[in-house]
This record gives C-alpha cells, structure tokens and sequence, in this order.
C-alpha cells in the first residue's frame, strides 16, 4: 500500500497527466507562499528598524530643543 498525502496508508492511485499537474500547481503555489512569507518578515524588519531610527531622531531633536532652551535660561539668570 501507498502512502496518501496526508501520511496515512491509502491504496495506490495511479499517477495520471492532471494529477501531476495538480500537484506541480499545489507545490508552487507553496513555494510562492513561503517565498511571500519570507519577504514579508524582512519587510516588517526593516520597519521596525525605521522606527527605530524615527524614535532615535525625535528623540535628538527634543534633547537639542530642551539643550538651548536650558542654555538659554542659563544666559538670563547668571
């Protein structure tokens, strides 16, 4: 007896023109699903990464603001 797909034994079923086909079809569209899904996780990476450069950037400008605004009160009252 030969295996199903599914891993459990089945009887033996002929290999035939579309079946092959079928089957190349569902192992493509696999393939461009993982391949999809793989593309997918490097683009949300590099988003968070982004992000992170975004926050770093506004986090510099802030800190430069409050630096000139202390620098500033700093030259009123010596």
């Amino acid at each position: 007896m030969a295996e199903r797909h599914d891993g459990r034994p089945g009887p033996e079923t002929p290999a035939c023109a579309p079946a092959l086909r079928l089957e190349a079809h569902e192992a493509m569209a696999r393939l461009q699903f993982e391949t999809v899904h793989r593309r997918l996780e490097k683009i949300e990476a590099m988003m968070e990464r982004l992000e992170r450069r975004l926050w770093i950037s506004v986090y510099g400008v802030v800190g430069m603001i409050l630096a000139q605004a202390v620098q500033s009160m700093a030259q009123v009252a010596p």
